[in-house]
């Protein structure tokens, strides 16, 4: 909570504040990278710096977590917080860098407000930054001890055992390490970050979901190749279509990420779009082998069959789990059957409004951000509670996607 001297002048200066966020969010990061070109070279992801994503992203995270402070000071974002602490961790992202952000934001805030940043004001905002930087850095630490591992120390080196073109746009690359030990254990549904060297000397990371079930030697991911279109093209996508091939090596992080199968026996709803399947991909081979009792809901949306990555894996661990139904739709169906029964195929958009939600399910959400906006909202106006909807946000819009 806000202490009672800084809770009315965060109150007061929100609007102000709130209406140059973004113009601040863009001096910060210039004077970052000023400071530390290493960071956008090695840690940043370049493109959502250059289309502006990650700088509305950071805009909207100080916006809404001070607009909370103010409106709702007994809450705490924990889902959002959980999010992005995952994120940081994936990254190997260390407390002392919290200094270095803290020192250009408020650089930045200074240089864009000038005379209306009074010692008062600064006070009150760099309580907020705390407050936020703070419950960040506690998460982040129980992450570094859960896997064993010191602060920021995730990295590993792995060699590509297998790879498969799942396809003509994904590719999957099975994972092992070097030395022969297993790749390790993760939690159903997780992710972990990869980072490739880029011609120009960069080592650009990205993260990707494990597709595969946990408790074998070796990992797999799923890489969708990103073209074109109205954005560039992604470049971590092209480098690892166009050269990792058996035998090559990547630096790859610890899994991290809190889109995982909850504990028990109730029911679950598996739900996504496109690439988004990968993760239910891994919690659903997990069911197969060890919850053969709970119900499960699969239901997932692509453009074609054709296009579906890991669709033959998906039918054949759902047929693998006695209590499994699965629901597909596809834009362009072309002669798949449509119908009713455990596998049910529809033409055009995911209809979240049609599919059958047993009493007490918790749902796994997974897919391109209008997706999971529509289906989320779809799904809260059905009565599922907003705390029994799960998903994870690829990208750098965490606190202004779904929330």
């Amino acid at each position: 909570m806000l202490s009672d001297q800084s809770a009315p002048v965060v109150r007061a200066t929100l609007p102000a504040v709130g209406a140059a966020i973004g113009e601040i969010a863009d001096r910060f990061y210039e004077r970052l990278f000023a400071d530390r070109p290493e960071l956008l070279r090695d840690l940043f992801n370049r493109g959502n710096q250059a289309n502006g994503e990650q700088r509305r992203a950071l805009a909207g995270s100080i916006a809404a977590f001070a607009t909370m402070l103010v409106q709702r000071p007994d809450e705490r974002p924990d889902a959002l917080l959980a999010r992005i602490a995952g994120k940081h961790a994936s990254l190997g992202v260390t407390s002392d860098q919290y200094k270095l952000v803290q020192r250009h934001l408020f650089g930045a805030i200074a240089e864009v407000l000038g005379d209306a940043v009074t010692p008062e004001v600064a006070d009150a905002w760099d309580e907020v930054y705390w407050l936020m930087a703070g419950a960040l850095i506690a998460r982040e630490a129980r992450l570094y001890q859960e896997a064993g591992v010191p602060e920021g120390e995730v990295w590993q080196r792995m060699v590509v055992e297998e790879r498969h073109q799942e396809t003509p746009d994904v590719v999957s690359f099975t994972l092992r390490h070097a030395d022969g030990r297993p790749a390790g254990a993760f939690r159903p549904g997780q992710y972990v970050s990869v980072q490739v060297p880029l011609p120009d000397g960069a080592r650009q990371i990205r993260q990707y979901s494990l597709s595969a079930a946990p408790g074998g030697s070796t990992w797999r991911i799923s890489v969708k190749r990103v073209r074109g279109g109205a954005a560039p093209e992604g470049e971590v996508s092209a480098w690892l279509h166009e050269h990792l091939r058996p035998g090559g090596e990547l630096s790859v992080s610890l899994p991290f990420g809190d889109l995982v199968l909850p504990p028990g026996d109730g029911p679950v709803a598996l739900v996504s779009a496109g690439i988004g399947g990968t993760p239910m991909l891994s919690v659903l081979g997990h069911l197969a082998e060890t919850g053969r009792d709970r119900e499960v809901l699969v239901a997932h949306a692509d453009r074609s069959p054709s296009d579906h990555a890991h669709r033959g894996d998906l039918l054949r661990l759902a047929a693998a789990h006695p209590r499994a139904a699965v629901r597909l739709w596809y834009e362009e169906p072309g002669e798949q059957e449509t119908g009713s029964g455990p596998v049910a195929v529809a033409s055009g958009p995911m209809d979240a409004g049609a599919l059958e939600l047993p009493e007490g399910v918790t749902v796994l959400l997974c897919g391109p951000l209008p997706f999971m906006r529509a289906v989320r909202g779809d799904l809260l106006r059905r009565g599922v509670p907003a705390e029994r909807i799960q998903y994870e946000v690829f990208g750098p819009d965490l606190w202004l996607g779904l929330e």
